[in-house]
């Protein structure tokens, strides 16, 4: 298999030279550990108070990790990428709301983008997170089996009916969507009403598509059963496939309440479950749809090989990569060049809003190994060819 991630007069072809300088500033700060966390601290407290710093952020961090405050401040990126094959999954990155109108609001938003998405062939995917529809607490609950008051279970009625009308506009619409995983401790709740909308709406190509974060030791088994399932009730599966994003607060909690960590035991054994959950996929692509999330060069290497052992068309439409906007530039757009189907999250919102979200993408970088000194190994080696 051609080692085409080296490629970085293809990875940053979009790229300015000032663009590319202010990346690697920021890769650059990021690996700081301590520079993190006083950094986190200091934003958190300056915009609490107030203080004019938003332009700063918008300027750096925020224009670096997100595509805009709004649908209509995206486009510019939207189109850009598209222009080198690589198409957007708009994600309005708002975090921890937890009223009624927060939820309707986020619900219209994600209704909003599913039009939007309509549009442009740019779009062909949507997401939500379920605590964007509902309070963790109701999810939490709701998987543990513990009963309702009758106020929470008109709350939980809402919840249901905001997923079923997202689901059904994006039957509509022809956009696939993605909702997002979160904590095991809410993920059954969640795991529950998107088994139920893929009865109502995977009848033909999968439309829904629920996440499986495969740090979990749990998630094939979750797999191979829901697969059961839906062969013998005649409905299709989609997932998104992603490492995880919530370990170590997972293994804390696991601890702390005395019961069997959810979390695969080293990261060895979560590449094992990654890789065995995207070849029991790929092997049943008739039935499964997967949106191949992953910031991994090897990971995406061999889905590659399988692909092509299977036979799999690269433009397939039951297979898709996916990255992060402002990270693993190498993987998306080489891919995408490769003719391979390639989406980026894009996040928006409003600066304040999206800081919660910015902050966990700086301590990601700061935490997984390699991520950032790949990063900047690859916009320094892209520096120097400009210069040459």
């Amino acid at each position: 298999m051609p080692k085409i991630f080296e490629n970085t007069k293809v990875a940053f072809s979009l790229k300015s030279d000032s663009e590319l300088n202010r990346a690697y500033f920021l890769f650059k700060m990021i690996s700081y550990q301590p520079l993190v966390k006083i950094g986190t601290a200091a934003t958190n407290f300056a915009l609490k108070a107030q203080l004019p710093v938003e332009g700063l952020i918008r300027a750096t961090v925020f224009d670096h990790f997100c595509g805009g405050v709004s649908e209509e401040d995206c486009l510019p990126v939207i189109d850009s990428m598209f222009d080198k094959q690589v198409s957007s999954v708009l994600d309005f990155s708002v975090e921890g709301k937890e009223t009624e109108s927060h939820f309707d609001a986020a619900m219209e938003k994600t209704l909003k983008i599913i039009k939007f998405a309509d549009e442009k062939k740019s779009m062909p995917i949507a997401v939500f997170k379920p605590t964007g529809f509902g309070r963790f607490h109701l999810y939490q609950k709701k998987g543990e089996g513990k009963p309702f008051t009758e106020k929470e279970q008109e709350e939980w009625e809402r919840v249901v009916a905001r997923f079923d009308t997202v689901c059904k506009l994006a039957k509509e619409k022809d956009v696939e969507i993605l909702v997002d995983g979160e904590e095991s401790w809410m993920q059954d709740a969640a795991d529950e009403l998107c088994e139920a909308m893929m009865r109502k709406y995977n009848t033909g190509i999968p439309v829904v598509y629920n996440t499986l974060q495969l740090y979990r030791w749990d998630r094939l088994d979750y797999l191979k059963n829901l697969h059961e399932i839906a062969k013998a009730e005649g409905f299709t599966i989609g997932v998104k496939i992603v490492r995880g994003a919530y370990m170590e607060k997972e293994r804390e909690r696991a601890q702390d309440k005395g019961y069997e960590s959810p979390i695969c035991a080293n990261k060895g054994a979560t590449d094992t479950n990654f890789d065995e959950t995207l070849e029991y996929i790929l092997t049943n692509l008739d039935t499964i749809s997967v949106f191949i999330g992953t910031h991994n060069e090897r990971s995406s290497y061999l889905a590659m090989e399988m692909m092509e052992d299977l036979k799999i068309d690269k433009s397939d439409n039951r297979v898709w990569f996916g990255q992060l906007y402002g990270m693993s530039d190498h993987i998306s757009f080489n891919l995408a060049a490769n003719g391979y189907n390639v989406a980026k999250y894009v996040p928006f919102g409003p600066v304040k809003d999206v800081m919660p979200y910015l902050i966990r993408r700086a301590e990601e970088n700061t935490s997984v190994a390699g991520q950032t000194s790949r990063e900047l190994m690859l916009l320094q080696k892209e520096r120097q060819r400009r210069k040459s």
